[in-house]
């Protein structure tokens, strides 16, 4: 193979793999595709103007990585006009099925001589037909039921060399792109290469479905389809073939006796519960991989899933609870902490505050249900890409699946919002202990940030002293004719450093009030013992206070 260090330097050190040798990239293959995609464009007459109906059926042609990006763009309408989101959410839907002897070949591939002795049969009729595999029911020899995702022969190579010319591509137009420009065209690639790299190893369907199965295990409602082990590779999943209600036929859910809004809000609350507690949630909950069966909601199609470390469930956690209050300070601050360059010296802190409030307060006068959560979502993350507030790929994947799963079950919640289901989540999930916690931190760093203040002030107090034992201000003090002032000042101060000691003391005894230890009256003894001193020092002062100084 030749030397491709163009190819080398456009998949950059962020991807997983060595494209060239995994997938057989050479120069000569990514300029026959070139030409081929530029021929299409060129068809469709891109440059005099696409209808949005047109613009679907390109990437149709283009095949299923430009399908993929469709799929991705009709959940961005701060990308794209809202006609072309509609147009291309029907990529979501089946695409043209291979016939049944591509799929057979292909499997035999696969498995070699075990082919034979694994199905006793397969059905030529696909349960469902994607653009990167095709689903069969099958049964084993055993005589289990199962379902066959098989991958489309050849799709992996075919999406690694059209994602290698949109690399190319958007590293050139990025050139000419702004700074404060919608969105970066790098990113957008970046994203997609993230995704191939997933849903074409089924392998890592395999993990997902297993990890997803475990955390749920005590969630009676929720299930996913369980893999065959021994029979999965990178281009094939054999799992339990389970057949239920669509998400989408909701007169047939009502006919057999579902309550539409209990289901609606158990699916919310349990994808709040992937996201901000196990950190795992399925990336692309859209009507066609969930349905119902036996009481039970049913994910399929694992091979997107998005992750969230501890941290940054605990800070989307906050910006939820600060949409959902329609704070704008909490929300900016949230957004900051959640933001990768913690650095944030550059930030245009009151436009980015003023523009937030404008967000809140636009969205805030709409009824609950009438809030559209993927443009108020959509808004704020472009305004932090304006305001260069650099937030983790991760809440690309989490923005996206709550629009998805909202649009999903719309009509199962049609006078609830995601943003308040979630925030409720939040609320009931807070560890009291934890929060104490927090607090009690909270206000250790407030009361050091004070410290720090008055150290300062107390190097003023000494440059001063030091100028006043030198005599430097003994002309200023003798124009004052006496030194009262100077013992106002001091007692001012000593009663302001008492007033935060007593502050301090009743805060903390507040704290202290919900802790397990021996108690008097009632009171936990720590608590009660701040509290008294809290008294004590409160009599001192105003006892000062109000006795007349002598003459």
């Amino acid at each position: 193979m030749e030397e491709n260090t163009l190819l080398r330097h456009l998949f950059n050190d962020r991807a997983e793999v060595d494209p060239e040798q995994q997938f057989g990239l050479t120069r000569k293959s990514r300029n026959k595709r070139l030409h081929e995609i530029i021929g299409l464009v060129r068809k469709y007459k891109v440059m005099d103007g696409i209808t949005p109906a047109h613009f679907r059926d390109m990437l149709v042609d283009l095949g299923p990585s430009f399908v993929k990006i469709g799929q991705m763009l009709s959940l961005r309408s701060e990308i794209l006009p809202q006609a072309y989101c509609d147009a291309l959410a029907t990529l979501q839907m089946d695409a043209d099925p291979l016939p049944f002897k591509e799929i057979e070949h292909a499997l035999e591939k696969i498995y070699g001589e075990r082919f034979s002795s694994i199905f006793s049969s397969i059905d030529p009729k696909p349960l469902g037909s994607a653009s990167l595999a095709q689903v069969h029911k099958a049964t084993l020899s055993n005589g289990d039921v199962v379902a066959v995702k098989v991958q489309r022969p050849g799709v992996r190579a075919t999406m690694a060399q059209d994602i290698d010319v949109m690399r190319s591509v958007a590293k050139r137009l990025s050139r000419f792109m702004k700074d404060n420009q919608m969105v970066d065209l790098r990113d957008v690639v970046e994203e997609l290469w993230s995704t191939f790299l997933e849903e074409t190893d089924f392998t890592k369907e395999t993990q997902n479905l297993h990890e997803f199965a475990l955390l749920n295990k005590d969630v009676a409602y929720i299930r996913c389809p369980m893999p065959y082990l021994e029979y999965c590779s990178e281009e094939v999943l054999v799992m339990e073939y389970i057949e239920g209600t669509s998400l989408r036929d909701t007169d047939k859910l009502v006919e057999l006796g579902y309550d539409l809004e209990e289901i609606g809000m158990k699916a919310l609350d349990n994808y709040a519960t992937q996201i901000l507690d196990f950190g795992f949630f399925h990336a692309d909950p859209h009507p066609g991989n969930m349905f119902i069966k036996d009481g039970q909601i049913i994910y399929l199609d694992l091979g997107i899933v998005g992750r969230l470390n501890p941290r940054d469930r605990a800070r989307f956690g906050e910006i939820i609870e600060a949409v959902g209050a329609k704070s704008a300070t909490r929300l900016k601050d949230a957004l900051i902490s959640f933001s990768v360059d913690h650095d944030s010296r550059g930030i245009d802190h009151p436009r980015f505050l003023a523009e937030l409030d404008i967000i809140l307060e636009g969205y805030g006068s709409c009824d609950v249900a009438d809030i559209d959560i993927g443009g108020l979502l959509n808004d704020i993350m472009l305004l932090t890409k304006q305001c260069k507030v650099t937030l983790p790929p991760s809440v690309t994947a989490v923005s996206r699946g709550i629009v998805t799963i909202e649009g999903t079950l719309s009509e199962y919640i049609a006078n609830s919002n995601i943003v308040d289901i979630i925030n409720d989540h939040v609320m009931r999930k807070k560890d009291p202990k934890k929060e104490l916690q927090k607090l009690v931190q909270d206000t250790m760093i407030s009361l050091g940030n004070s410290g720090r203040s008055l150290a300062t002030s107390a190097e003023y107090a000494g440059e001063t002293l030091k100028m006043l034992s030198r005599g430097q201000l003994k002309m200023n003090m003798e124009m004052l004719g006496s030194d009262e002032p100077i013992k106002k000042v001091s007692r001012i101060a000593n009663r302001l450093a008492v007033s935060m000691v007593i502050a301090g003391l009743l805060v903390s005894a507040s704290l202290m009030t919900s802790l397990d230890m021996p108690k008097i009256i009632g009171v936990p003894v720590l608590s009660f013992i701040e509290f008294v001193s809290a008294f004590i020092l409160t009599i001192m002062v105003a006892i000062d206070i109000y006795r007349k100084p002598k003459s």
